[in-house]
């Protein structure tokens, strides 16, 4: 079974149906179903939830408690907290002058030979020469 990392460029997706505010709607939401049907498993940092919520209270206020109740039920998603995804994070964070935050995702993907799924262009540009990462437009499982 694949394994990947999604970002909160990806998951917000989930939850805010404006393509205005949010594009590729559709490959995010292909990707939520192909876990929901068990064809894929998500491993995540354990920020991830904080981070969704953090913009969902933002583009969605009225939904964001919901929604993030929804994302924390999630049962095809596996939280990480190993000591290595730390050091690999913040060893990217150095190497590309990168919020941590966003490194932790891809430190996390890495670390478990697993693929990064991310709507961030700006991260993707400094990064998917490390590998294990795509972009969501491009991402066609």
């Amino acid at each position: 079974m694949n394994s990947y990392v999604i970002d909160a460029s990806v998951a917000v997706k989930w939850f805010v149906s404006d393509t205005a505010i949010e594009p590729d709607l559709d490959r995010a939401m292909h990707l939520l179903f192909i876990a929901q049907t068990g064809q894929v498993r998500f491993l995540q940092p354990p920020h991830w939830v904080s981070e969704v919520a953090a913009v969902l209270v933002r583009l969605a206020p009225k939904t964001a408690s919901a929604s993030v109740q929804a994302l924390q039920e999630l049962s095809f998603v596996e939280t990480l907290t190993d000591c290595n995804h730390y050091q690999r994070a913040i060893a990217l964070a150095l190497k590309l002058d990168h919020h941590l935050f966003d490194t932790f995702y891809h430190a996390v993907a890495l670390e478990e030979k697993a693929t990064l799924i991310t709507a961030d262009g700006k991260y993707y540009d400094k990064a998917k020469r490390l590998g294990s990462i795509v972009s969501l437009v491009e991402f066609s499982g």
